[in-house]
């Protein structure tokens, strides 16, 4: 989940920055965390979590409206649940921030190591991919919205095109017999990286804003920017689930074990010479563009929320604060990244992204019975299953961290 500026432009343009704020790292776990249930299942699984997070960005607009057009979440927060909720909201985003970190730290390591074994035949650490990775960003970062703007733009264009060459290379190695496979009682595993794949709820108040509150324009521009991210999601499955097999050691059942990339799962299983450079240079840009985006984010955040100014040793302070604590954890536990997201996804932004908005939307309608234009259906009954459907998630994630899983480690992989 990435928070790029907005400063003018279109629907078009709404569309692009908000499907630009889901795709990214994320993807690098998708076919992991899906991929165990078959391709039908996670097809299923997507599709359900787009409409949950759709509908939830859809109430989110509605409050966010109701109230006036030009304030952040926070403000949001704060003007319908009172403080307590701008409490919430404020560490929510800072767990949300902190558990991204960690992942793409966490993941660099492996993405480094791999370039380096396959471009210059050099055993790089894990590890010392992950500092390499952390200090040449942290630098970028203090240098400024502008370089990471700069930088972003060079990246976007290569994970761009490095995504269609893996599609058009990719789809010539799909065996449908992979794709014909399904286990269905491993689906709902997924479903907390797969929310927040769809994350681009800290988007809707700029992209008010950025509308002027025109409501059709931003009822399409939230719709059509998160249709793009499902096809894309939908095609990157088609083709790595057609060609990493679910079990032995290259398969997904072990990459999941591990908590390995999806992109480390196909370097081990993809017989073609280009299939494995350029899956990694995929990988490395969409963890880059994803780090950028969430730290430059996070020091914001933390310079606003602290009060602490954005130059000389304060920035440096803002960055520590942003990078230090989510580099140790991804330093100490190396394998963490598909456990963070599933964390983040799980916890904080079905909370934030999912809890939040249908009781912001209910204290607007039902309890200060206020005027505005309605954006869901059916009233109470559909505030009250999105609000079930997010407790549900939630309570997956829970389960799972108390070691009640629905995929027990090994249970399907060959020795």
């Amino acid at each position: 989940m990435k928070t790029p500026s907005i400063q003018s432009g279109s629907v078009l343009g709404g569309i692009l920055l908000l499907a630009g704020s889901c795709i990214g790292a994320g993807m690098l776990a998708l076919p992991v965390i899906t991929g165990v249930s078959g391709f039908g299942p996670s097809v299923v699984v997507l599709v359900f979590a787009w409409l949950f997070m759709t509908s939830t960005g859809f109430l989110l607009l509605e409050a966010n409206l109701a109230i006036g057009h030009d304030l952040s979440l926070i403000s949001i927060a704060q003007k319908t649940l009172g403080k307590p909720g701008k409490i919430l909201c404020w560490l929510l985003f800072i767990f949300l921030f902190y558990s991204l970190s960690i992942a793409y730290i966490s993941a660099s390591g492996s993405i480094l190591q791999a370039i380096a074994s396959d471009l210059f035949d050099f055993e790089l650490p894990s590890w010392a991919g992950s500092v390499l990775f952390t200090c040449i960003f942290a630098f970028v970062i203090y240098w400024g919205t502008r370089p990471v703007d700069y930088v972003n733009r060079l990246l976007m264009v290569g994970l761009v095109a490095a995504y269609f060459v893996l599609v058009v290379l990719g789809s010539r190695h799909i065996r449908l017999e992979y794709l014909g496979i399904a286990r269905w009682q491993y689906a709902a595993a997924a479903l907390p990286v797969v929310v927040i794949s769809f994350g681009f709820h800290n988007m809707i108040p700029s992209l008010a804003m950025y509308l002027k509150g025109d409501l059709r324009r931003l009822k399409l521009t939230v719709l059509l920017g998160s249709v793009l991210p499902l096809v894309i999601y939908l095609v990157w499955e088609a083709v790595l689930l057609g060609i990493i097999p679910i079990d032995g050691r290259e398969g997904l059942m072990n990459a999941l074990d591990k908590g390995d990339v999806a992109t480390s799962a196909l370097r081990a299983a993809a017989k073609s010479l280009w299939i494995s450079p350029v899956a990694q240079c995929f990988a490395l840009f969409a963890i880059i563009t994803s780090f950028l985006a969430q730290s430059l984010s996070l020091v914001d955040f933390l310079a606003d929320g602290l009060k602490v100014p954005k130059v000389g040793r304060a920035r440096w302070m803002l960055i520590f604060l942003a990078i230090l604590p989510p580099f140790a954890i991804a330093f100490v536990y190396p394998g963490i990244f598909i456990k963070a997201l599933n964390i983040a996804g799980g916890f904080a932004a079905v909370i934030l992204f999912g809890v939040m908005p249908v009781l912001m939307v209910w204290v607007l309608r039902y309890k200060r019975k206020v005027n505005a234009a309605r954006i869901m259906p059916l009233g109470r009954a559909m505030l009250v299953i999105i609000f079930a459907v997010a407790v549900a998630i939630f309570s997956l994630e829970l389960a799972q961290e108390l070691g009640i899983s629905l995929i027990p480690k090994q249970l399907e992989a060959a020795p």
